[in-house]
């Protein structure tokens, strides 16, 4: 199973913490893409520890990046984790996910 989680707003940290640990206790392949005020769930150390643990397997929308998330973390120290892009990574992640998840 391959589950696709789609974060919005920032006050989704602990429910996407969550559904990655269950996701991986149950054996599961995930992948996030955050927008919005989403974007912020990196400015969280144990969201980080999560995406590095899967390097690739968060992409975000550079321009909410660019609005939301100016001086809250540190992007290009996390270029070898996350894939920065656009909306483009939302419909790989819905093309590639069995079930997909919108927070």
């Amino acid at each position: 199973m391959r589950l696709g989680i789609v974060i919005t707003d920032e006050g989704y940290l602990p429910t996407a913490n969550g559904l990655l640990d269950a996701a991986g206790a149950r054996g599961w392949d995930t992948l996030c893409f955050l927008t919005d005020t989403g974007v912020n769930l990196l400015a969280d150390a144990g969201f980080v520890a999560r995406a590095k643990a899967r390097p690739n397997s968060v992409s975000l929308c550079e321009h909410s990046a660019e609005r939301y998330a100016e001086g809250r973390f540190d992007l290009n120290g996390l270029a070898d984790v996350v894939i920065v892009g656009g909306q483009y990574q939302d419909a790989e992640l819905v093309r590639k996910c069995d079930q997909v998840l919108v927070f």
